[in-house]
């Protein structure tokens, strides 16, 4: 053991035995994160961990386990939601527009919703009683990337996909997306998958406008680590420890 690590294991003389929150968190049974531990595939707060019976405070160390980071533990809810068509993004609404909340299991106790999502665009967005944690990921400095599934009206071909992907000039600024992909071209119609990091108010659909491509159908399919995979339309499901760490890390908690 190094003086380091003497050092932190005396400020932690009554923490959690690390094999034990490797354990809780999932990952393996106690005698596996013994040996993931013995083979120097943990660490804390940024130093390799090899020696067993190490205490740890797991609601405040950086843990992780071959690289992918644990989320702390803590009592907290952590949900994506498939948000339908329609339905305004907050809580509640004085003109009694459907809202999130009645998508959210009743058990879950109220809510924050981490960025929006415009009434017409369907599709992920996350919901936490963690403040601290929504408030770091709405900030405009941690900015993540969203990918979005954007089914537009008319054929967009070659010369106007240059055109996206060099990005354009909007009322708030110049805009470029990360990525630009055509997926299908039909009846009139292109579907393109978008990936950028921006989060200004409906920046896909003016985007789209700029290279005269209005939007008909839009849904986020992505948020950092967080797919929305197969997850039926007006459904919850709860984060898995790994996204919850990589949002941690993203998020620079």
């Amino acid at each position: 053991m190094t003086n380091h690590d003497k050092a932190m294991d005396m400020d932690q003389p009554d923490g959690v035995r690390l094999q034990k929150v490797i354990a809780a968190a999932g990952l393996a049974s106690r005698r596996v994160a013994e040996e993931m531990i013995a083979d120097g595939r943990v660490e804390v707060n940024g130093h390799v961990v090899s020696e067993q019976g190490r205490r740890v405070d797991p609601t405040h160390d950086v843990i992780r386990v071959d690289g992918s980071r644990l989320p702390p533990q803590r009592h907290h809810v952590y949900l994506a939601l498939n948000k339908p068509r329609g339905v305004v993004s907050t809580l509640d609404d004085p003109q009694d527009r459907p809202t999130l909340a009645q998508f959210i299991p009743r058990k879950a106790g109220r809510l924050f919703h981490v960025g929006r999502l415009d009434t017409d665009t369907e599709g992920l967005i996350v919901l936490t009683n963690d403040g601290d944690f929504a408030q770091r990921l709405s900030h405009p400095s941690f900015e993540i990337d969203k990918m979005y599934m954007v089914e537009t009206e008319g054929v967009m071909d070659t010369p106007d996909l240059k055109r996206l992907s060099k990005g354009v000039m909007l009322d708030d600024g110049f805009i470029k997306p990360d990525k630009v992909k055509v997926l299908s071209r039909a009846g009139g119609r292109t579907l393109v998958e978008l990936t950028l990091h921006s989060g200004r108010n409906r920046v896909v659909r003016r985007m789209m406008d700029i290279v005269g491509f209005p939007v008909r159908r839009l849904a986020r399919v992505r948020i950092g680590p967080i797919r929305l995979g197969n997850l039926p339309t007006g459904t919850t499901r709860e984060l898995t420890g790994a996204e919850i760490g990589a949002l941690y890390d993203q998020a620079g908690m």
